[in-house]
């Protein structure tokens, strides 16, 4: 292989490399997550959850980094939300099936939820929709915006090791306080999961 000439500087070629390696790296906020995304679309992915409030509670975002969803353009709010009704779609299959059976959306509900802006308790700078599966003989109501809400919801708190961002817009409860985030093989292991099944929705689309 010859290497042309205009690569062939040592420094050139540091940078070149450089770019290309963090070409494909994905960022929420701050946060390089490259690795919990279980699905990408053309102009978003999704995302498996630090601190899921519920088990299947998982976040699509859009790959622009806009903090308010009135910054989306049309073509991203439209990308945004076709890409949480598959997410459902495969959440429901994994969540609301019963006797070995894969569940329908109409086995079970959603949360499907924005928290657009700091004092409606984001606490990372960039618009992301949670999806919360929610079983048939859940009781808990209303109950799970507080959880969002709360230190348990605290998304951008279980991203960062220090320097925990402040959650505003919130009523907190101490007992959240002991909740710990999920462990990097943790979220990978499910992240696979989810990839599979989105690959079968893919499919039926």
């Amino acid at each position: 292989m010859v290497l042309r000439p205009f690569i062939s500087h040592p420094v050139f070629l540091s940078r070149h490399i450089r770019a290309m390696s963090s070409k494909n790296l994905i960022h929420f906020g701050p946060f390089e997550v490259t690795d919990q995304v279980f699905y990408k679309a053309p102009l978003c992915y999704a995302l498996v959850n630090i601190k899921p409030v519920l088990p299947g509670h998982v976040l699509v975002i859009p790959y622009r980094p806009a903090q308010r969803l009135t910054d989306l353009s049309q073509d991203e709010v439209t990308d945004l939300f076709t890409t949480v009704q598959k997410v459902q779609k495969m959440l429901a299959s994994n969540y609301f099936g019963a006797d070995g059976a894969a569940g329908k959306v109409e086995d079970g509900s959603f949360n499907i939820t924005i928290q657009d802006g700091k004092w409606a308790g984001q606490t990372v700078a960039h618009v992301h929709c949670h999806i919360i599966p929610r079983t048939k003989g859940s009781d808990e109501g209303d109950g799970i915006y507080d959880r969002l809400e709360s230190e348990e919801g605290n998304v951008g708190g279980g991203l960062w090791d220090q320097s925990r961002p402040t959650q505003h817009g919130k009523f907190p409860r101490i007992e959240d306080a002991d909740r710990k985030p999920r462990s990097a093989e943790d979220m990978n292991r499910e992240a696979a999961l989810f990839r599979e099944q989105m690959v079968l929705v893919d499919a039926k689309s």
